[in-house]
């Protein structure tokens, strides 16, 4: 009797393993992505309002590391034909410190806190998500402020750098503003990917970040938060009107990211799930 329970023990045991074995290679699926991310939504939607405040500063000021990343490499590598690939590598140190670091960044938000309002769209949610909205974006921006103001009026950079760094700025925020909406799209889209793919990235979460924010660079997309940091270097030399700066860059690019985040995003992983949701 031993042995047939000893057998039945090891059976029950390599049958655990090969489905442990399954789950791993197959990954999670869709909606699991989509409960993973929901829950992480609503965990933000609960934070304390100074929490998201002091974390959106954080982003905001680490964010400038993708301006300084690209302004770097630029200023280093010889003017040959692959200097732009290669450049724009330097695009993604921002994103991974503020991602990695787990910092709330505006455009990140524009999946992760949508999914629970998707779910439940009554009046407090919908309150909920705008609020930390409204505070992440703001954060972002004072922090952007904050260290444009520093990159400028303090030796940090050298003059090569500071007009290389002019260079990218002018070139981010001089574009029409229909132009920053429709780039500001798929920059969105990009955004909510890494958010959509980190859940099953594992051990690869650099890569990815490093491969959708290079996208971003190299296709020369906008992107409101990095893009801010841009801007804000311009305007505190006095060299952007407020004007320019809210009608030509900021609104525009704003819109695209969060119609390339949410309602482009959001929407299309939220239709390959939905029949499993109403099922339950």
């Amino acid at each position: 009797m031993t042995n047939i329970d000893d057998h039945t023990d090891s059976a029950l045991i390599e049958e655990e393993r090969e489905l442990e074995a399954v789950e791993e290679a197959t990954g999670l699926s869709p909606r699991l992505i989509f409960e993973t991310i929901r829950r992480h939504g609503e965990e933000e939607l609960r934070r304390p309002i100074r929490t998201l405040f002091w974390s959106g500063i954080a982003a905001g000021i680490l964010i400038s590391f993708s301006v300084l990343g690209e302004a770097f490499l630029r200023a280093h590598l010889p003017d040959a034909d692959w200097r732009y690939v290669v450049e724009n590598l330097g695009y993604s140190l921002g994103f991974l410190l503020v991602i990695l670091g787990r910092m709330q960044l505006f455009t990140e938000n524009t999946i992760t806190t949508v999914v629970p309002v998707i779910l439940d769209p009554c009046r407090s949610t919908w309150a909920q998500m705008g609020t930390l909205w409204a505070v992440v974006l703001a954060a972002n921006i004072i922090g952007a402020f904050l260290m444009a103001t520093f990159l400028i009026y303090t030796p940090v950079l050298t003059p090569d750098l500071k007009n290389v760094v002019g260079e990218l700025s002018r070139h981010a925020t001089g574009m029409p503003p229909l132009d920053g909406f429709v780039r500001g799209i798929p920059a969105g889209i990009l955004i909510a990917a890494i958010v959509w793919m980190l859940p099953t990235a594992q051990n690869n979460e650099v890569w990815v970040i490093v491969l959708f924010t290079w996208l971003i660079a190299l296709g020369d997309f906008t992107h409101i938060i990095a893009g801010s940091v841009e801007m804000a270097i311009l305007m505190v030399q006095g060299q952007l009107p407020l004007g320019d700066a809210v009608f030509r860059f900021f609104l525009p690019v704003l819109a695209g990211n969060v119609v390339g985040g949410t309602a482009v995003f959001t929407m299309m992983t939220y239709a390959q799930i939905r029949p499993e949701i109403e099922d339950d």
